[in-house]
């Protein structure tokens, strides 16, 4: 089917496809009524992407190209992944790049096997628990944490995709560097979303390497339009495709990064060269649920995501949301697991080389019968408070407070033989740490991510720093399973701790409710991380707040920029949303 002629085709097909996936599922959203949901706003909507061969679902048009590229070129998801990462790098440095780390989830087709990689950064070996207190005991300013060498954790990406190259790759290691290398040297026009950012942004323009490439004489950021060119990053990238991730991890490139963490003028840190040689992507075993006849699959600790999305869907999967539909009342059930999941996720979770995590105990159908029973049609919980797993071990912890998470980007890929990654990759704030290497690129900040407080009262909070740790995540690539275990959808969001309700929110949209990814996907946000419930600014959610009130809730309109991007596999094809919430596109062929 050409595009023009998909394009000509009634709204309904599509639904029909989405439905047809599962026997006796109800009638998709799109085949029914096409009344907005309950409060809509007219907020503009994305385009439904279609492609019959393979799809690249990323928050960039040029990286979603250049991964594209790759799929025509007869690349694996895999090798389309390191070049759409790799061109991320460059048009949407503020969210990711060689200098963080990165969680993927791979479905090999031909196998039938999930895998899932831990590329999240490490702790240096010099790092203690009282990293992030003051001298009297309290704990830093985040800012004042994030700026510098200290919160630098050693980065995990580079490893991470060649570990997943040697294992899926298909093309050449270098031949996949070819687009960003490219992109680097030739320059890409500066988009309004990186511009608005630079604007906003102050700490970036203390750096002299960051001020040098974003900025003008005058310190004002590069305009809208204007060429930018990284040739330093284009030398490094030319290194690594040539000498593999052992070119990032020790020699130059690793002096560098050492030199530019340790040498701060205000916020050393205390990275080594055996710290960046020291490091190593983990195989973990999938996270996986059952969610009404579907099957969930994602990435455990020391990410929370999966666990936590899984959580929300156990506790809801009682109620009948597809006869609710989107609106105040399915917001209400969703926001109150919401509360019982980020309960439980701020007590139990963290790097399971330290931390027992009660992972199945978590997901046991028994346990979330009895937590469910918490929740009220009438009455919002408010604060939930941590449940008793089955199947934990005995340790003493203490609740801790959610830790500020920010930035990260979202890549979802099918390739031409069916196999797939949803690959979620940050360097955590907005801009990471703010200093830049000489080799051309942004170093994370992602040790703020542990907790800045290690105890309460004597009793040690999991996520607390300690040396080669991994800080807990809320990362949560995602891929989803039919009734008959086919893969069905790609998924996954940036977005700090609100990934787990933009993914579990998309998840619900997409299985419940029928919508296309693209609806989905553009649906507003909403969810609760036992605060108060959130709902999204400027959407239809806010008129569900007078209704939500009246249950107790506590209701925030907020600013909720998601950057989802979903891929489901339908009997004519593959059709892909993208989050115009910030620069996504669904594109193949």
């Amino acid at each position: 089917m050409s595009r023009r002629a998909f394009a000509s085709c009634h709204r309904w097909l599509i639904g029909l496809a989405l439905a047809g996936m599962t026997a006796g599922a109800p009638a998709p959203a799109s085949a029914q009524s096409t009344a907005a949901p309950e409060g809509a706003t007219g907020r503009a909507q994305g385009t439904l992407g279609y492609a019959a061969k393979h799809m690249v679902a990323a928050a960039n048009p040029l990286a979603a190209s250049a991964g594209r590229e790759i799929l025509r070129a007869g690349g694996s998801a895999v090798d389309a992944a390191i070049a759409v990462q790799l061109v991320l790098n460059l048009v949407e440095p503020q969210s990711s790049g060689i200098g963080g780390g990165a969680f993927m989830v791979h479905w090999d087709q031909a196998r039938r096997q999930t895998t899932t990689l831990d590329g999240r950064e490490t702790a240096p070996a010099a790092a203690r628990p009282e990293r992030f207190l003051l001298p009297d005991g309290r704990p830093q300013p985040f800012m004042a944490a994030v700026i510098g060498g200290r919160s630098v954790g050693v980065p995990g990406t580079v490893r991470l995709l060649e570990d997943a190259h040697k294992r899926w790759g298909k093309l050449p290691w270098a031949a996949v560097f070819a687009p960003a290398i490219k992109l680097a040297e030739d320059g890409f026009s500066i988009s309004p979303r990186l511009n608005g950012l630079l604007s906003r942004e102050q700490a970036l323009r203390s750096d002299p390497i960051a001020r040098a490439y974003f900025y003008d004489a005058e310190v004002k950021p590069k305009g809208v339009g204007e060429t930018l060119r990284n040739p330093a990053f284009a030398a490094t990238l030319r290194a690594i495709a040539a000498g593999g991730a052992a070119a990032f991890y020790a020699g130059p490139i690793a002096q560098d990064v050492v030199a530019t963490v340790t040498g701060h003028p205000t916020n050393p840190g205390d990275m080594t060269l055996a710290d960046l040689a020291a490091y190593r992507t983990v195989e973990r075993a999938p996270v996986c649920g059952r969610y009404r006849v579907y099957s969930i699959c994602g990435m455990g600790p020391p990410s929370s995501g999966a666990l936590a999305v899984q959580q929300i869907l156990g506790l809801v999967e009682r109620f009948d949301l597809a006869r609710m539909g989107p609106g105040a009342n399915a917001a209400h059930w969703i926001s109150e697991a919401g509360r019982l999941a980020f309960a439980d996720r701020n007590l139990y979770v963290a790097d399971p080389a330290f931390v027992d995590v009660p992972a199945a105990g978590m997901l046991d159908a028994g346990y979330l019968a009895s937590r469910a029973n918490l929740m009220s049609a009438e009455r919002s919980l408010g604060t939930a408070r941590a449940g008793e797993p089955p199947r934990r071990r005995a340790q003493l912890l203490a609740p801790a407070d959610d830790q500020i998470e920010y930035g990260t980007s979202h890549i979802s890929i099918i390739d031409g033989q069916g196999n797939a990654v949803s690959m979620t990759t940050t360097i955590e704030d907005g801009f990471g740490a703010r200093i830049m290497t000489k080799g051309g690129f942004l170093l994370n900040n992602e040790l703020t991510d542990f907790n800045f407080v290690p105890s309460v009262n004597g009793t040690p909070v999991a996520n607390r720093v300690e040396p080669g740790k991994r800080p807990r995540s809320s990362m949560a690539p995602t891929l989803v399973f039919d009734a008959f275990g086919r893969l069905y959808a790609v998924v996954g969001s940036p977005g700090g701790s609100q990934i787990i309700p933009y993914v579990a929110k998309t998840i619900i949209a997409l299985l419940d409710w029928r919508l296309d990814p693209q609806q989905a996907v553009d649906l507003a946000n909403f969810g609760s991380r036992n605060g108060p419930t959130e709902v999204e600014r400027g959407t239809e959610a806010e008129g569900w707040m007078t209704t939500l009130q009246a249950r107790g809730h506590e209701v925030r309109a907020i600013d909720m920029t998601s950057g989802i991007q979903a891929i489901v596999v339908s009997p004519i094809g593959y059709l892909g949303g993208a989050d115009t919430r910030r620069e996504g596109v669904a594109i193949g062929d």
